[in-house]
């Protein structure tokens, strides 16, 4: 993607280089299953996970030293892009909001390492990128990117940060839009079955809207920016998954949507542009 030189947004803290050692956070062993059947990639919505990240900090230990480190070249470099990024999806959805005769509220997005408090509970890197709808805030380690291509399969390259950027975005934007309080309300009334359908349907959705972002930002892509997207979806569409970690496939849990679908709607977004074909909700039932 071609990001260099161009505006960066005003609403990325980067706070890598400071790690809470022993602050309250989430237990290793049960968050690292979370997030590779739940969480990893597609990152659960804030009201998703507030509860299990709730649960799980009563186990935590607190304290407040913190360590710091400087961060390389490669690291500022890497925030810059981040920066440019977010302030491409801001341009984007401003523009479709204009045209819907709304407000977009701009999110924040922030950079940490190891672990991180936030209003919807404090998580470990191992959760993966994830939205939190109560600080309407992204919050990303970057080095989850080289897991996802050493431990998923998936290709290496700047757009593969790029889609999961506009993907957590996309959940800023169900937020906006009520969407992700109806998906709450409705799921605490259905079977875990049903429920989870509603799940794969937000986060497909999600991958739409990354789509769509990514069509209207089309002038900045390069040739394999699309296949690389595409690389991350498949490696991480809940089939995938589960079958790399547990060799066995359970489609009734599933919570994103199979390799396929997430490669499908992310396309669909990406070749109309238009946020009215993203009804999922209706492709799931």
């Amino acid at each position: 993607m071609k990001w260099e030189n161009r505006r960066e947004s005003k609403n990325v803290r980067d706070n890598r280089g400071k790690s809470m050692v022993g602050k309250t956070a989430l237990g290793g062993g049960l968050i690292g299953i979370i997030a590779m059947l739940l969480v990893i990639f597609g990152g659960e919505t804030g009201q998703q996970i507030a509860p299990v990240l709730e649960q799980l900090n009563q186990g935590g230990q607190t304290t407040e030293q913190t360590e710091t480190r400087t961060l390389s070249s490669e690291e500022v470099k890497m925030g810059k892009m981040v920066s440019v990024i977010v302030a491409d999806t801001e341009d984007v959805w401003h523009d479709i909001f204009d045209q819907m005769g709304q407000i977009y509220q701009e999110p924040a997005l922030e950079l940490f390492d190891d672990q991180v408090q936030t209003e919807c509970g404090n998580a470990q890197a191992s959760v993966g990128p994830f939205y939190c709808p109560a600080d309407q805030t992204v919050y990303m380690d970057l080095r989850f990117f080289e897991e996802l291509h050493q431990r998923f399969g998936a290709e290496k390259g700047d757009f593969a940060i790029a889609y999961v950027i506009a993907h957590e975005i996309g959940h800023h934007v169900q937020n906006l839009l009520g969407t992700n309080t109806k998906v709450w309300e409705q799921q605490q009334r259905l079977s875990k079955k049903e429920a989870n359908k509603l799940s794969v349907a937000q986060e497909l959705q999600a991958d739409f809207y990354a789509g769509v972002w990514a069509k209207h930002v089309q002038k900045y892509l390069e040739p394999k920016d699309i296949d690389i997207a595409l690389s991350a979806a498949q490696a991480v569409g809940d089939d995938a998954i589960q079958k790399r970690v547990t060799g066995q496939v359970n489609p009734d849990s599933f919570t994103h949507g199979t390799s396929k679908q997430r490669k499908e709607w992310f396309m669909k977004g990406y070749q109309t542009g238009d946020i009215k074909q993203g009804n999922t909700f209706d492709f799931i039932k």
